[in-house]
Protein backbone atom coordinates (compact mmCIF):
# COMPACT_ATOMS: atom_id res chain seq x y z
CA UNK A 1 0.00 0.00 0.00
CA UNK A 2 1.03 3.58 -0.55
CA UNK A 3 1.95 5.57 2.52
CA UNK A 4 -0.63 8.26 3.26
CA UNK A 5 0.58 11.85 3.04
CA UNK A 6 0.31 12.69 6.74
CA UNK A 7 2.76 9.88 7.60
CA UNK A 8 5.41 11.42 5.34
CA UNK A 9 5.72 14.54 7.52
CA UNK A 10 8.79 14.39 9.77
CA UNK A 11 7.13 14.22 13.17
CA UNK A 12 10.52 14.48 14.86
CA UNK A 13 10.83 18.05 13.53
CA UNK A 14 7.14 19.04 13.64
CA UNK A 15 6.24 21.75 16.13
CA UNK A 16 2.92 23.26 17.23
CA UNK A 17 1.39 25.34 14.48
CA UNK A 18 -1.31 25.63 11.81
CA UNK A 19 -0.45 23.66 8.67
CA UNK A 20 -2.16 22.70 5.43
CA UNK A 21 -2.21 18.93 5.63
CA UNK A 22 -3.74 18.43 2.18
CA UNK A 23 -5.92 19.97 -0.51
CA UNK A 24 -8.35 17.69 -2.32
CA UNK A 25 -10.46 18.28 -5.42
CA UNK A 26 -13.47 16.14 -6.31
CA UNK A 27 -12.96 15.20 -9.97
CA UNK A 28 -16.71 15.00 -10.63
CA UNK A 29 -17.83 18.34 -9.17
CA UNK A 30 -14.57 20.25 -8.94
CA UNK A 31 -15.28 20.98 -5.26
CA UNK A 32 -12.14 21.66 -3.24
CA UNK A 33 -11.54 21.01 0.45
CA UNK A 34 -8.55 21.99 2.55
CA UNK A 35 -7.51 19.94 5.55
CA UNK A 36 -5.64 21.83 8.26
CA UNK A 37 -3.38 20.27 10.85
CA UNK A 38 -3.85 22.24 14.07
CA UNK A 39 -0.89 20.91 16.01
CA UNK A 40 -0.95 21.67 19.74
CA UNK A 41 2.08 19.68 20.88
CA UNK A 42 5.47 18.73 19.44
CA UNK A 43 4.96 15.05 18.56
CA UNK A 44 7.14 12.55 20.41
CA UNK A 45 8.76 15.35 22.43
CA UNK A 46 5.94 16.82 24.51
CA UNK A 47 3.15 15.13 26.43
CA UNK A 48 -0.01 14.41 24.47
CA UNK A 49 -3.42 15.72 25.48
CA UNK A 50 -5.54 13.61 27.80
CA UNK A 51 -8.61 12.17 26.07
CA UNK A 52 -10.93 14.14 28.34
CA UNK A 53 -9.28 17.41 27.24
CA UNK A 54 -9.40 16.38 23.58
CA UNK A 55 -13.08 15.48 23.90
CA UNK A 56 -14.00 18.77 25.55
CA UNK A 57 -12.09 20.80 22.94
CA UNK A 58 -13.71 18.78 20.15
CA UNK A 59 -17.22 19.58 21.43
CA UNK A 60 -16.44 23.25 22.06
CA UNK A 61 -14.70 23.96 18.77
CA UNK A 62 -17.05 21.90 16.61
CA UNK A 63 -19.95 23.90 18.06
CA UNK A 64 -18.15 27.23 17.70
CA UNK A 65 -16.96 26.61 14.14
CA UNK A 66 -20.36 25.49 12.87
CA UNK A 67 -21.88 28.66 14.31
CA UNK A 68 -19.27 31.17 13.15
CA UNK A 69 -20.97 33.86 11.02
CA UNK A 70 -18.22 34.00 8.42
CA UNK A 71 -17.12 30.35 8.21
CA UNK A 72 -20.08 28.16 9.24
CA UNK A 73 -21.08 27.29 5.67
CA UNK A 74 -17.48 26.29 4.85
CA UNK A 75 -16.88 23.96 7.79
CA UNK A 76 -16.79 20.30 6.75
CA UNK A 77 -15.28 18.71 9.85
CA UNK A 78 -13.39 19.36 13.07
CA UNK A 79 -11.99 16.49 15.09
CA UNK A 80 -9.03 15.05 16.96
CA UNK A 81 -5.94 13.29 15.68
CA UNK A 82 -5.63 9.77 17.00
CA UNK A 83 -2.18 10.58 18.40
CA UNK A 84 -3.73 13.30 20.61
CA UNK A 85 -1.23 15.95 19.52
CA UNK A 86 -3.73 18.09 17.63
CA UNK A 87 -6.89 18.38 15.56
CA UNK A 88 -7.97 18.39 11.94
CA UNK A 89 -10.07 21.21 10.56
CA UNK A 90 -11.53 20.60 7.11
CA UNK A 91 -13.08 23.47 5.14
CA UNK A 92 -14.61 23.92 1.72
CA UNK A 93 -12.35 25.79 -0.68
CA UNK A 94 -8.63 26.19 -0.99
CA UNK A 95 -7.16 28.44 1.67
CA UNK A 96 -3.94 29.07 3.53
CA UNK A 97 -3.03 28.94 7.21
CA UNK A 98 -2.93 32.76 7.26
CA UNK A 99 -6.50 32.93 5.96
CA UNK A 100 -7.84 30.49 8.56
CA UNK A 101 -5.69 31.76 11.45
CA UNK A 102 -8.21 34.39 12.68
CA UNK A 103 -10.93 31.71 12.81
CA UNK A 104 -8.71 29.23 14.63
CA UNK A 105 -7.67 31.94 17.11
CA UNK A 106 -11.30 32.93 17.80
CA UNK A 107 -12.23 29.27 18.25
CA UNK A 108 -9.49 28.60 20.79
CA UNK A 109 -10.31 31.84 22.61
CA UNK A 110 -13.89 30.56 22.82
CA UNK A 111 -12.63 27.28 24.32
CA UNK A 112 -10.29 29.09 26.72
CA UNK A 113 -13.08 31.36 28.01
CA UNK A 114 -16.05 28.98 27.90
CA UNK A 115 -17.95 28.44 31.13
CA UNK A 116 -20.98 26.26 31.70
CA UNK A 117 -22.14 22.95 30.34
CA UNK A 118 -20.08 21.63 27.44
CA UNK A 119 -22.27 21.56 24.30
CA UNK A 120 -23.42 18.09 23.37
CA UNK A 121 -22.20 16.53 26.61
CA UNK A 122 -25.37 14.73 27.67
CA UNK A 123 -26.02 11.00 27.44
CA UNK A 124 -28.58 11.43 24.64
CA UNK A 125 -26.12 13.60 22.63
CA UNK A 126 -22.75 11.85 22.98
CA UNK A 127 -21.53 8.27 23.16
CA UNK A 128 -19.00 9.04 25.90
CA UNK A 129 -20.56 12.13 27.46
CA UNK A 130 -18.85 11.87 30.85
CA UNK A 131 -15.28 11.83 29.46
CA UNK A 132 -14.73 15.58 29.00
CA UNK A 133 -12.68 17.91 31.15
CA UNK A 134 -13.39 21.62 30.76
CA UNK A 135 -10.50 22.70 33.00
CA UNK A 136 -8.00 20.78 30.87
CA UNK A 137 -9.61 22.20 27.72
CA UNK A 138 -9.08 25.70 29.12
CA UNK A 139 -5.43 24.90 29.87
CA UNK A 140 -4.67 23.49 26.39
CA UNK A 141 -6.52 26.30 24.62
CA UNK A 142 -4.62 28.92 26.63
CA UNK A 143 -1.31 27.17 25.94
CA UNK A 144 -1.97 26.94 22.18
CA UNK A 145 -3.01 30.59 22.03
CA UNK A 146 -0.14 31.96 24.12
CA UNK A 147 2.66 29.72 22.84
CA UNK A 148 1.63 29.33 19.21
CA UNK A 149 -1.27 31.27 17.73
CA UNK A 150 -0.58 34.76 19.12
CA UNK A 151 3.05 34.71 17.93
CA UNK A 152 2.87 32.37 14.93
CA UNK A 153 5.41 32.78 12.15
CA UNK A 154 5.74 31.29 8.67
CA UNK A 155 7.86 28.41 9.97
CA UNK A 156 4.90 27.21 12.05
CA UNK A 157 2.57 27.36 9.06
CA UNK A 158 4.76 25.30 6.73
CA UNK A 159 5.49 21.61 7.32
CA UNK A 160 9.15 20.83 8.09
CA UNK A 161 10.91 19.82 4.89
CA UNK A 162 8.35 21.69 2.75
CA UNK A 163 10.13 25.04 3.13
Amino acid sequence: MEQIASFTIDHLRLEPGVYVSRVDRDPASGAVITTFDLRLTAPNREPVMDTAAVHAIEHLLATFLRNDEEWASRIVYFGPMGCRTGFYLIVFGECTPKEVLPLVTRAFEFARDFEGEIPGAKPAECGNWHDADLNQAHWWARRYLDNTLYAIDDAHMTYPGAE
